[in-house]
């Protein structure tokens, strides 16, 4: 039986190099694709399916962040297995989403070589991590920033700091959680204390260095 894949992507080189995997082995069929959190819900509206490879950031009309989709995923289709590629390198972010609970986390530059591997496993009703995502949350591989104390973020302040980063304010990021403006101020604070960060700039400038953005 045909393993039918929906896959999202805003990148055209990684969605052709992640269907060209997925399609290699003859048993496994993209039935459709999307470029948008918008466009991914809209497909599994109309198009049957057996498992979800979505990009955890893409652009969105309505702002929804990765978190936002797949929690919007998880309520509409709570026994649709979902699978996330991502180029993010941040532990605490890549936590957060593992939580979330996706059935599998694959970093993009382990595509390649992992991908359809995460599709089996899914399938089989198991987690997989791939390579680069275990090295990252178990610490094994180290940057080469001075800000590694980022580390010590939980992943609720290290999605704030990533939120504020890509140009939200503390109050488009409460509504966005569905949190108050005091917590999530309080946990952007918290956050900066942390890392020695004393200004917006420091923390746009943490963000980019450390893989807090893709």
């Amino acid at each position: 039986m045909t393993t039918r894949i929906i896959l999202a992507d805003d990148h055209p080189v990684v969605s052709l190099g992640a269907r060209a995997v997925l399609e290699s082995d003859g048993l496994t069929s993209v039935v459709a694709t999307a470029t948008s959190p918008e466009e991914l819900l809209h497909v599994l509206t109309t198009t049957p399916c057996d498992a979800v490879v979505t990009d955890y950031i893409m652009p969105s009309a309505r702002a929804m962040d990765g978190m936002g989709l797949l929690g919007q995923l998880q309520r509409r289709w709570p026994y649709m297995p979902v699978l996330v590629m991502t180029a993010l390198s941040n532990p605490a972010i890549l936590q957060y989403i593992h939580a979330s609970g996706v059935r599998a986390l694959v970093h993009k530059s382990d595509v390649h070589g992992e991908l359809s591997y995460a599709v089996r496993a899914v399938l089989r009703g198991k987690i997989y991590l791939s390579q680069c995502v275990r090295e990252q949350i178990n610490g094994d591989v180290m940057s080469d920033t001075p800000m590694q104390p980022g580390k010590m973020l939980s992943p609720r302040e290290a999605e704030v700091l990533r939120l504020f980063a890509s140009g939200r304010t503390v109050s488009d990021i409460a509504g966005q959680l569905h949190r108050s403006v005091k917590t999530v101020s309080g946990q952007k604070n918290r956050a900066m204390t942390k890392l020695g960060l004393r200004s917006d700039v420091d923390i746009y400038t943490y963000a980019r260095e450390s893989g807090l953005l893709a």
